[in-house]
């Protein structure tokens, strides 16, 4: 389905190295905010105190969260957690306050905002749990890259499977590189967005690399420049249709999820919107500066033997 057909191709790779070197550039930026500043890392990677609170009726959660903040407590999750009157509260530990403190003190607090506050349970997060899901998290990352990468190298060739790694890392670390910056909580559900992006990213890199295939197949007159020019002009519809399809997903989250959905929502609108630039600008250029070419994507049919005994073998026709 086409929204709009562009009969012109667009020379996208014309301007591929001014806009990859504003990639290098970028991607420099986010590896030296996240050597420097560092990820703000939530309750689950760094220890901390988490509550389960009942009400008799839906809980008010920003009710709550202003009720904690009150209190100087810091970077507080809030959520419902089953049903709207069960909340889930994670808290990151305070020196010289122990997990049994915090909980007593933000349960007086709530109760004095609506008597029916019911503590159910409260539990401390050790450090070491955190140091698992660390760790955890970095394999499943470098699981996913290696998975891509022997997808691609598989359906098409190696200088494809470079390319798109290396573009799709480019998204894993501006989005690691915004939240570095501006010191947003990173936590599991984010770590979950950017696993997402990969996925994503990865699908867009494969619709071009397909058509760049099927029209070094179909094209035989024109150079490897205008063979990839072609391939994202003619995939621009889809693209807008999928990824602006999307994006309003992810916006709706974003702006209407709340405080629980803010980071994740967050996460995947960069991871998209870089995600649509690399496929094209990033992964497409690499590939063609790794020097692609039609004799890599189309094998020569092998060339039959003579054959002694057959007395057309070698005959002239």
């Amino acid at each position: 389905m086409e929204f709009f057909k562009i009969k012109r191709d667009i020379p996208f790779m014309r301007h591929a190295l001014v806009l990859n070197a504003i990639s290098l550039l970028t991607f420099l930026a986010a590896v030296f905010f996240l050597f420097s500043r560092g990820l703000h890392l939530s309750v689950e990677f760094t220890g901390g105190t988490l509550m389960e609170v009942s009400y008799s009726q839906p809980a008010d959660l920003n009710a709550v969260r202003d009720t904690i903040a009150k209190l100087g407590f810091s970077d507080v999750q809030v959520q419902n957690f089953g049903t709207s009157r069960e909340v889930l509260i994670r808290m990151p530990a305070v020196k010289g306050a122990s997990s049994a403190q915090q909980s007593e003190q933000v349960l007086t607090a709530l109760k004095g905002v609506d008597p029916t506050a019911e503590l159910r349970r409260t539990e401390f997060v050790g450090p070491q749990v955190g140091d698992e899901l660390a760790v955890d998290g970095l394999k499943a990352l470098a699981f996913v890259i290696v998975g891509i990468v022997i997808y691609l190298a598989i359906r098409f060739e190696w200088k494809f499977a470079v390319a798109a790694i290396i573009a799709n890392l480019h998204d894993v670390i501006i989005i690691l590189g915004f939240f570095a910056f501006f010191q947003w909580e990173f936590s599991l559900p984010v770590l979950a967005a950017v696993l997402a992006v990969l996925g994503y990213s990865v699908n867009e890199s494969v619709v071009i690399f397909d058509r760049i295939r099927e029209n070094f197949r179909r094209y035989r007159k024109m150079n490897t420049v205008e063979i990839i020019d072609n391939a994202i002009t003619s995939t621009i519809s889809r693209t807008i249709i999928t990824h602006g399809s999307t994006q309003l997903m992810v916006l709706s989250m974003l702006l209407f999820g709340g405080a629980t959905l803010h980071y994740f929502a967050l996460a995947l609108t960069i991871g998209i919107l870089f995600g649509i630039y690399s496929s094209v600008f990033v992964a497409a250029a690499i590939a063609m500066w790794l020097g692609i070419k039609r004799e890599d994507l189309i094998k020569a049919a092998p060339r039959k033997e003579d054959d002694p005994n057959d007395p057309n073998s070698g005959a002239v026709v």
